[in-house]
């Protein structure tokens, strides 16, 4: 894309968006957008422009080892697991989400063929939560941060299963990313939220499986208490413009 293409990822985002809530016009609130022509139809963004996160990309698409939207029962897996792997970038930072792939060639080429960056390109790695698909390749990450909620962090290290400490983060990371408490399907699960583009997203780990789980608010066969991540998916559906599940592409919150 040349400089002078006036089609931004932006706007992009937003017409897609759109077209979705079956609107013709995008929102005004989003970089590069022009104005609404129904303003009482047009979506309103939760995010913000002007924000520390310059860009996002997801590096794999993941998938669930059984999936009852499929026709599969909950007894048995059919397939290899894999989680949903996501890069946030800003200026001093290029945070790692839910590293995937435990072979370090196949994660390499992952983000390289997503994103261009190499394995020491990244400053830092979050993991969602415990379950050993959503840190399966943390390891090959050696020069990176590597973080967790307290709980999670706590966990990861008693377990000893991983060659370095793994630290205890809440709050806010590089003045851009909240760290979200969402509960239910382990009790320390922890999602991402950022604003980029005028978008407020949600990189929600396990809290939310698929879309399709989403859509029902059902929590996955293995969630530790369902009650409370049917709350948590409630939960994010309000924070949310666009949502990266666990195992599944990111979608538009339909709350």
């Amino acid at each position: 894309m040349s400089e002078t293409d006036t089609t931004t990822r932006a706007a992009f985002l937003a017409r897609a968006a759109s077209g979705l809530l079956g609107v013709t016009a995008i929102a005004s609130g989003a970089a590069g957008a022009g104005p609404a022509e129904d303003p009482a139809r047009a979506p309103r963004w939760k995010g913000k422009t002007d924000t520390n996160v310059k860009r996002w990309d997801v590096i794999t698409i993941g998938n669930l080892s059984r999936n009852r939207y499929w026709g599969e029962g909950d007894g048995k897996g059919v397939r290899p697991v894999i989680c949903t792997c996501t890069l946030v970038r800003g200026e001093t930072f290029r945070l790692l989400v839910d590293p995937s792939l435990a072979d370090a060639g196949q994660m390499a080429r992952e983000l390289d063929r997503r994103t261009g960056l190499k394995i020491a390109d990244v400053t830092d790695v979050f993991v969602t939560h415990e379950h050993g698909d959503h840190f399966a390749g943390l390891a090959h990450f050696a020069g990176a941060r590597w973080l967790a909620s307290p709980a999670v962090a706590e966990k990861l290290n008693r377990d000893g299963k991983l060659p370095a400490r793994v630290e205890g983060a809440s709050g806010r990371l590089h003045d851009a990313v909240d760290v979200l408490p969402t509960p239910g399907h382990t009790p320390g699960h922890n999602s991402l939220r950022f604003d980029c583009d005028g978008l407020s997203v949600v990189v929600a780990g396990d809290a939310i499986a698929t879309r399709d789980f989403f859509r029902e608010r059902r929590p996955y066969y293995n969630a530790v208490d369902v009650e409370q991540s049917r709350r948590t998916m409630d939960a994010i559906a309000g924070a949310a413009d666009l949502i990266v599940p666990g195992h599944d592409n990111y979608f538009l919150s339909d709350r």
